[in-house]
């Protein structure tokens, strides 16, 4: 399937958010563990999340790349 430059910009930005959006739960994640009384299932809660960004993020690129056997 090729995309055209229009749908092609949009993903690219959505990934770029998306991109974002696991930096910053991941900061999120390493200022909660350094707590002393840190809330395991927030952490938990937070690192599945940042899973399914990570699903996203690759769904996304692999969009980007072009199909090999067209």
């Amino acid at each position: 399937m090729q995309l055209n430059s229009g749908e092609k910009q949009l993903l690219i930005q959505s990934l770029a958010e998306l991109k974002q959006d696991h930096r910053e739960l991941d900061i999120a994640i390493q200022e909660m563990a350094e707590r002393v009384h840190s809330n395991q299932l927030e952490i938990g809660r937070l690192k599945k999340q940042k899973l399914k960004l990570k699903d996203s993020i690759a769904r996304l690129e692999s969009k980007l790349i072009p199909d090999l056997h067209a």
